[in-house]
């Protein structure tokens, strides 16, 4: 009878009726900071999964441009009405469930990243090699460039150049300075979501968080675009920029091209480093 007693003593000490919240739920579980990637990985480049992710970037930005830029496409499409067609509405989910979808997809293999101020912000905060972020850069660039040639094959080069291309450009009434700064406060949102989505010290407490992690990032993606599509056509992405704008090939697309790489790296470092001196600095309780 004793040893029944302790047993439910210890039970009940295990398995609190409380759920706790805020700092003190951080205290719960052991948590152990993971070491930060080495700036140079020399070792990577012998790797099969360095290239398979490599690969797996270059396959997700691609049908990433496919699918959003087609959408694009059919909203400006001349000769249909609004109505005919998703809409500005429309725009944004196919780009923000894209994101969830493709995450979710890749996730386990590349991290999922699809967009180089991600991997930009990620490396800042030393959660992969200088080697590897330049490798998803140029794999995802070159992802977004072939998916955007496969839109323009499919539209004509006639239709393709006179609905835009999909290129983003500041808008008429918008400044160059309104342009960049959407683009800043755009990709600040979206990769400080990254950030807390994957967060290691929620995934030690809520083991749930990581299975969730594609969501709130495809719908930040997809709030981002809501606001700011009527500035700048929403960017957030350099590798979805340059991929269009170098299948539409105009001046007026060149012109602006350098806000939406210059506004998505100062976004994404400003979350870097937001989320690992402000976010990050809660102490979690250490155990012997």
């Amino acid at each position: 009878m004793e040893g029944k007693e302790e047993d439910v003593k210890l039970g009940a000490n295990k398995f609190s009726e409380r759920q706790p919240i805020g700092t003190s739920a951080q205290t719960d579980k052991d948590y152990k900071e993971a070491p930060p990637a080495p700036l140079f990985e020399p070792g990577e480049l012998k790797s099969w999964s360095f290239y398979r992710a490599g690969i797996a970037e270059f396959i997700a930005t691609f049908l990433f441009l496919y699918i959003t830029v087609l959408t694009v496409m059919g909203v400006t499409k001349p000769g249909t009405s609004k109505c005919s067609t998703v809409g500005i509405q429309g725009i944004a989910w196919a780009f923000g469930g894209m994101i969830f979808a493709l995450v979710y997809c890749t996730a386990g293999i590349s991290g999922g990243h699809i967009n180089p101020a991600v991997t930009f912000g990620l490396f800042l905060a030393r959660k992969l090699s200088l080697t590897r972020a330049v490798f998803y850069i140029i794999m995802q660039c070159l992802g977004a460039i072939c998916g955007a040639g496969v839109v323009k094959g499919f539209q004509g080069s006639h239709n393709f150049e006179l609905q835009g291309g999909g290129a983003n450009v500041v808008n008429h009434g918008y400044t160059k300075g309104d342009g960049l700064g959407a683009e800043i406060v755009g990709t600040f949102v979206l990769v400080y979501t990254v950030f807390s989505a994957t967060d290691a010290k929620r995934n030690a407490r809520d083991s749930h968080v990581p299975i969730l992690a594609p969501l709130p990032i495809g719908f930040a993606v997809f709030l981002v675009h809501l606001a700011t599509i009527p500035i700048t056509g929403t960017g957030i992405n350099p590798a979805r920029s340059l991929g269009a704008a170098i299948i539409f090939n105009k001046d007026h697309a060149w012109d602006d091209h350098w806000i939406f790489w210059v506004g998505p790296f100062i976004g994404a470092a400003l979350a870097a480093v937001y989320h690992q001196i402000v976010i990050r600095a809660i102490p979690f309780k250490s155990r012997a």
